[in-house]
């Protein structure tokens, strides 16, 4: 990649982002974190990254662990992980990060792991097309501190029965010849076999549904990766982008040596 980049303050990435992009909004901005660097420390400044719909590209990688720092459990590790930080078994609930997006209110939603690079490309192109906070987990796996953690899902012998495509106008349907499929009612999403359901009563996905209830249900199908897992494009939908406040007079954006040399007032219309 022909870019620049920056280190910032492990969990302010979104904050030192969000700025960068009020300040230049004509750049591409991505944001590139973890579980823990995202969802721990920095939870509170993706929530409002997300939610205020900055013109953003986040990339959470998810590897259910801190890689970075030696293997200490995350937001995102399982009931009764064993790690440096948690000898006798982890007693939290993991965070969805996709449940956490969405309840964030963000407009662009999706999933991705590191086993499907034509796949994840595509997501990636379309999050950066995307106008607002553009939010995409990658299920990546950490061969030092967390080696397997999403094998019984993006293993190669098994992605056909556990992973599930979601195509907008499509119903959600997988497995060798698509024998099982998605059904969304009041009790949630939940994976069901075509034959016996009928193929009329499978979900059929739409990316720009405005109401976030059917994503949502969605991203909750798999707490924990061993079970059939929805991958693509949950959401995709259009709302006022989070800009900055026009500046006139001394102070304002065309007149940077005036508004050094200026009082410490200024009108904002």
């Amino acid at each position: 990649m022909d870019t620049y980049g920056i280190h910032s303050i492990h969990g302010r990435a979104p904050a030192l982002a969000t700025g960068l992009a009020l300040a230049r909004p004509e750049l591409s901005v991505f944001v590139v974190g973890g579980d823990g660097d995202l969802l721990s420390i920095g939870g509170n400044h993706l929530l409002h990254a997300l939610r205020r719909n900055v013109n953003l590209t986040i990339l959470l990688f998810n590897n259910r662990i801190y890689g970075l720092t030696k293997g200490q459990y995350s937001p995102t590790s399982e009931v009764g992980k064993t790690t440096k930080s948690t000898p006798f078994g982890s007693v939290d609930a993991p965070l969805n990060p996709l449940a956490v997006a969405l309840g964030a209110g963000a407009t662009f939603v999706a999933r991705t792991h590191d086993m499907d690079r034509v796949g994840m490309q595509e997501i990636f192109r379309r999050a950066h097309a995307h106008q607002g906070a553009a939010f995409v987990e990658i299920l990546q796996n950490c061969n030092v501190f967390n080696d397997g953690a999403f094998t019984d899902v993006t293993g190669k012998s098994v992605r056909s029965e556990m992973l599930i495509p979601l195509v907008d106008g499509q119903p959600a349907r997988f497995g060798e010849d698509g024998h099982a499929g998605v059904h969304i009612d009041l009790d949630g999403a939940r994976v069901v076999e075509v034959d016996e359901v009928g193929a009329g009563s499978l979900y059929v996905h739409e990316e720009r549904r405005v109401s976030p209830t059917a994503a949502m249900a969605l991203a909750l199908m798999a707490p924990e990766p061993t079970e059939p897992t929805p991958m693509g494009i949950f959401r995709d939908v259009t709302a006022p982008v989070h800009r900055a406040a026009e500046v006139t007079g001394p102070g304002s954006r065309d007149d940077l040596a005036a508004m050094l040399a200026s009082g410490t007032t200024w009108t904002v219309d």
